[in-house]
């Protein structure tokens, strides 16, 4: 008897294959977000040239308006990209400075202990910005590039707060902040480039000048002037810039010496 073939079937039909639909473009955050303030306009397409400024809501108030103008310039500052010049950078300092005496500039100029932690953290911010991590000198040419914007903030620091102090009058805290200043600036690094030094110098000049300024309108009294000589000779170790002050002050003791044995 012949077997009988039956035609095998399948258990499940694979179904004929549809036609591929065009799938959409997935668009990016920036366009969501453009399209989202901007609803009227058209959905953007992804190869499509976008603007590169920055797409700020409308507010009317008056801060909304200076921030949009503060966003403006820091715009303008990511565009440019270039470095400050030297003017620029004394002019941003003295202008964080003024900052500073425009918060009670009398209670803050009179308190030294204030001054002294000013100084203080502008010196160390000086040691931080110099790279350690060098196989050569620490003192070059690099590290002075590295430290110059917060040794220029340490020197503008001393001129105007000085001038602050003689604006006021105070005289014997003109002398004690010059002193004090004038410490600090001895603990500032030495360079290798001697004209890198200058900047110390500069420092030296603008605090005697201080004292000496502060000299011709005080008399202080023997013990306080003793103890002011005795610093201003310390200070002359540094610099020569201190002779005229120790002259004014022995000028001025020597006055008061007289004047004291002519009413004995």
């Amino acid at each position: 008897m012949a077997a009988v073939c039956q035609p095998r079937r399948a258990l499940v039909e694979i179904p004929t294959p549809q036609p591929k639909i065009a799938a959409r473009m997935r668009r990016s955050y920036l366009e969501i977000l453009s399209a989202r303030l901007t609803p009227s306009s058209p959905p953007r397409r992804r190869n499509a040239v976008t603007s590169t400024k920055r797409v700020h809501p409308l507010d009317l108030s008056i801060g909304g308006v200076w921030r949009g103008r503060v966003e403006e310039q820091c715009d303008k500052m990511d565009e440019q990209q270039t470095p400050l010049s030297k003017q620029q950078l004394v002019q941003l300092i003295r202008s964080l400075i003024l900052v500073e005496q425009s918060q009670e500039p009398r209670i803050m100029a009179s308190d030294l202990k204030y001054l002294q932690e000013d100084l203080q953290l502008k010196k160390a911010n000086v040691y931080r910005s110099i790279p350690y991590s060098r196989f050569g000198s620490n003192r070059d040419a690099h590290c002075y590039r590295k430290a110059y914007p917060h040794l220029l903030a340490f020197k503008v620091s001393c001129q105007e707060w000085g001038q602050v102090l003689l604006r006021n009058k105070e005289w014997d805290a003109v002398l004690e902040h010059s002193l004090m200043a004038w410490r600090y600036t001895s603990e500032l690094p030495q360079w290798d480039t001697a004209s890198h030094n200058a900047l110390r110098e500069q420092c030296y000049s603008i605090l005697a000048a201080h004292s000496l300024t502060a000299l011709q309108h005080y008399c202080p009294e023997p013990s306080r002037g003793r103890e002011l000589l005795r610093r201003l000779k310390a200070a002359q170790l540094n610099s020569q810039s201190f002779v005229p002050c120790i002259h004014e002050l022995q000028r001025i003791m020597g006055c008061a010496d007289d004047s004291s044995m002519d009413t004995k």
